[in-house]
C-alpha cells in the first residue's frame, strides 16, 4: 500500500454487511447485522487496536460507545473524523474510564465547539483541510501515529471506509458478511461524492475466511 510520506498506524478496516452488501437499511441509520458470534469476534479484533476511528456521521446517527463488551481486553481509543467538531461532549464515546477521545477537526474550525471537547475530556488536533474542507487521511493518519497510534481500526461509516480504501491506506480488510439482503446502504456503490470509483476496485491478498455462527468472516490485504 501505499505511504503517507511520514510514519503512521497500521490500518485495518472492519465492518458488516449483508449479501448484497448493504452495511445499513438506510443513510444515517443504525442497523444490527452480526450475529453474537461475530460482534465477539469484532470486539476482539478491536481490543488489538491502539484506536477506533469513526466519522461523526457514525457519531451522530448510532451513538456509539466503540468499547470492547463482548470479549476480554482493553478499549481502543475512539477517533473521530469531524471537520467541523460537531461530536457533541455528552456523547458515549468519552466513556468510560480515561480513554480521552481523538478529534479530528480541520484548522479553522469552531474554537468554542474545540472548548468544550476539550473541558469534556477529548484531545483535539486540528489539521489544514484539503480541497474538500476536510484533513487528508495522509495527515491524520501522520497526527495519530504521533498520539501513539500504531494500530489503528476504521469501523465507518460508509464514505470514511470508501475514502481509506480509495487512497490505499488500508493495510487490512476484516468483513463480515451476515445471511441477509437488506437492499439498504452499500459503502462502495454508488461510490460517495468525491470519490473515484475506479480506485474501490481491489482483490483481497493473503485472504482467510471463518464461520462465527451464521457469518462468514473475509480477512486480507487490499490488492489493485
Amino acid at each position: 500500500m501505499s505511504g503517507t510520506g511520514g510514519a503512521r498506524p497500521f490500518v485495518t478496516l472492519s465492518w458488516a454487511q449483508a449479501l448484497d452488501g448493504s452495511i445499513a437499511a438506510a443513510p444515517g441509520t443504525r442497523t444490527a447485522i452480526s450475529g453474537p458470534e461475530s460482534m465477539a469476534m469484532t470486539h476482539r479484533l478491536r481490543a488489538a487496536h491502539d484506536a477506533i476511528l469513526v466519522g461523526v456521521g457514525t457519531v451522530l446517527a448510532d451513538e456509539p460507545s466503540l468499547t470492547v463488551r463482548f470479549a476480554e481486553g482493553s478499549h481502543p481509543r475512539p477517533v473521530v473524523l469531524d471537520a467541523r467538531l460537531r461530536t457533541p461532549p455528552s456523547a458515549r464515546l468519552f466513556g468510560p474510564g480515561d480513554r480521552r477521545p481523538i478529534i479530528v477537526g480541520s484548522a479553522g474550525a469552531d474554537r468554542g465547539a474545540g472548548g468544550a471537547l476539550e473541558a469534556a475530556g477529548a484531545r483535539v488536533l486540528l489539521i489544514e483541510p484539503g480541497p474538500d474542507g476536510r484533513p487528508p487521511l495522509p495527515a491524520v493518519l501522520e497526527a495519530l501515529y504521533e498520539e501513539g497510534v500504531r494500530r489503528l481500526m476504521v469501523e465507518g461509516g460508509a464514505s470514511v471506509l470508501a475514502a481509506f480504501l480509495a487512497e490505499d491506506l488500508a493495510d487490512e480488510l476484516v468483513v463480515t458478511v451476515a445471511p441477509r439482503i437488506l437492499a439498504g446502504l452499500n459503502p462502495f456503490h454508488p461510490a460517495p461524492a468525491g470519490i473515484d470509483a475506479a480506485r474501490l476496485a481491489c482483490s483481497l491478498a493473503g485472504v482467510g475466511w471463518e464461520r462465527h455462527g451464521d457469518d462468514m468472516v473475509f480477512r486480507g490485504r487490499p490488492r489493485r
